[in-house]
């Protein structure tokens, strides 16, 4: 790398942890002429980084000492305790991205860690897998410290598109573990689906095609859903009721072919909670007070006429 001192839009960076994820995004800030030092905890996986002009250190506190921007792609909310705690002496004054799945409370603690050590905090949440960084459709959502975020930006936008959400480090896991629910719950119904056609000779990729713009449709409803959801409205007009949306016919189906029904049976819980407490004739949307309570309390009511939703 050039010992010429940085241009203005550069910022220094060091990227601890070369998994697939930490290799893509050290990649991408080399690529964009942001001097990069990267760390892994097994040697090996630095190779082609050096090549492309990283450099490689050779401990922690080596890597820290190198950059003001730090940015931790390590396994888990553990291991980052694990592989900071020693050098937090070395991370005072430093910015610290936190590119770690955790879950919100683990980031807030995360967070109160680095201020008791002098360290500026910022956590991300990554919509994207490693072959789409720094391509179209990749975002990282960020939390905590609007300077670091800001000051951050030149490393952060090579990236993906940043958004940041606010000043409470728990908000971008937040809405990265909840994108991820629904992204998982969405593949878990097209496997299901997968192994009901199964059982008449139907390919996977043949049922591919037919479910991939039936899904990419029905997407459209979201925001239907969301504003019945929004105002508790669950009885206005135009809603597909509970008692229709009840998946029995499903899961009969599923048993008959011999298959499992988890999927399916995940849903009906939820459907027949609301059913059972009285609500069958109520839209669908309903059933996401047997996620906000599982305890059961009636949703309050509506202090205003009902509207027509945009739910089936």
């Amino acid at each position: 790398m050039s010992d010429q001192p940085a241009r203005p839009s550069e910022r220094s960076v060091t990227v601890l942890g070369l998994g697939a994820m930490g290799r893509a995004l050290a990649a991408g800030a080399v690529a964009a002429g942001h001097p990069t030092t990267v760390w892994n905890r097994t040697p090996g996986r630095a190779g082609a980084l050096v090549a492309a002009g990283a450099r490689e250190a050779a401990s922690v506190r080596d890597a820290v000492a190198a950059s003001p921007l730090v940015v931790a792609v390590l396994l888990d909310h553990a291991s980052v305790h694990e592989t900071l705690d020693p050098v937090a002496d070395a991370l005072a004054g430093r910015t610290l991205v936190n590119l770690v799945t955790t879950t919100p409370e683990e980031s807030r603690e995360l967070a109160a860690w680095a201020d008791s050590h002098g360290v500026t905090y910022l956590d991300g949440g990554i919509m994207a897998v490693p072959g789409m960084i720094g391509g179209p459709g990749a975002e990282v959502l960020y939390s905590g410290s609007r300077a670091a975020f800001d000051d951050a930006r030149p490393v952060l936008d090579t990236w993906g598109g940043s958004t940041w959400f606010g000043e409470d480090p728990g908000l971008a896991p937040l809405y990265d573990l909840a994108l991820l629910a629904g992204m998982y719950a969405m593949f878990a119904g097209f496997f299901h689906g997968v192994a009901m056609v199964g059982t008449a000779g139907v390919s996977a990729s043949d049922f591919a095609r037919r479910a991939a713009p039936w899904l990419a449709a029905m997407t459209a409803e979201l925001a239907g859903y969301a504003d019945v959801i929004d105002r508790r409205d669950y009885g206005g007009p135009g809603q597909q009721s509970l008692e229709f949306s009840d998946p029995s016919d499903m899961v009969r189906a599923s048993e008959e072919a011999g298959l499992a029904t988890d999927v399916l049976a995940a849903v009906q819980a939820l459907v027949r909670r609301q059913i059972d407490a009285g609500h069958g004739a109520d839209g669908f949307a309903r059933a996401v007070e047997s996620i906000r309570d599982p305890a059961g309390t009636p949703a309050p009511t509506p202090d205003r006429a009902p509207t027509a939703g945009g739910a089936r």
